[in-house]
């Protein structure tokens, strides 16, 4: 990946820029994986030329990755990057997959995911990506418990402590943070005083559901952590990097 500014020599307030391009980057995730697409080094380049227009190529591991998630990290990707100070414009493009074209001129024209794909070679999409969004917010929900919570039983907390236990009782981490903001994105309260384990609609998990529920929690951990191992080894493949590369 690259992140450079162009036609020009950087001064100090150039390379502010296109840090602020570069962290504002670092808030888009892939929702499947729920990891940032920098870090899934899925962004190919992140330029800025001299009229301060941010010019971002987000790529996937393979040329079929799903239409609809892809759409989204467009989507959010020029979300978050039009949010950064001292740029004029922002031009986000997918690249190298089968439904670029479509799911570019759709994010650039604010049309949504179902007219973007309307009458396109894509296929027409039955409905717009609040729902699936949610559904793996939720699903990262659970994955964060899991990363939470199995250290603190495997240190010996029982499930009656596990139960009883609030966020302000776990070990500060960035799991925990990250839990808390998923939390927040699903509406679910994030305090200190809040429960530390509760469902994907909120509510307390009590002792007798525990043990359920926190395998139903590791079990979506490890299906995060064996589609990111698939998703790093085939975009090194894709593009020739090494696996430090990928990681």
């Amino acid at each position: 990946m690259s992140i450079s500014f162009l036609t020009r020599p950087a001064d100090s307030d150039d390379a502010a820029v296109v840090g602020r391009v570069w962290e504002a980057l670092r808030t888009v995730r892939d929702p499947e994986l729920d990891n940032d697409v920098v870090s899934l080094d899925f962004v190919a380049s992140c330029e800025v030329d001299e009229h301060r227009v941010a010019h971002v190529r987000l790529r996937l591991p393979t040329y079929f990755c799903a239409p609809n998630f892809a759409f989204l990290m467009v989507a959010d990707a020029w979300d978050a990057t039009s949010t950064v100070d001292g740029l004029s414009d922002v031009d986000v493009e997918l690249i190298d997959h089968f439904a670029a074209d479509a799911i570019n001129r759709g994010v650039a024209a604010r049309a949504g995911f179902v007219h973007s794909m309307a009458g396109t070679e894509v296929g027409e999409a039955v409905e717009e990506l609040d729902t699936l969004r949610r559904q793996f917010t939720e699903r990262a929900l659970m994955a964060g418990t899991d990363l939470v919570v199995r250290p603190l039983a495997k240190a010996g907390s029982t499930p009656e402590e596990l139960a009883a236990m609030t966020l302000g009782d776990a070990p500060d981490s960035e799991d925990l943070t990250r839990l808390r903001r998923r939390r927040r994105e699903l509406g679910i309260p994030s305090s200190d005083e809040d429960p530390l384990v509760v469902d994907p609609s909120g509510r307390k998990v009590g002792v007798e559901a525990l043990p359920l529920h926190l395998r139903k929690a590791r079990s979506f951990q490890v299906g995060v952590d064996a589609n990111t191992s698939i998703c790093r080894g085939q975009l090194a493949v894709r593009y020739g990097l090494s696996t430090t590369d990928a990681s």
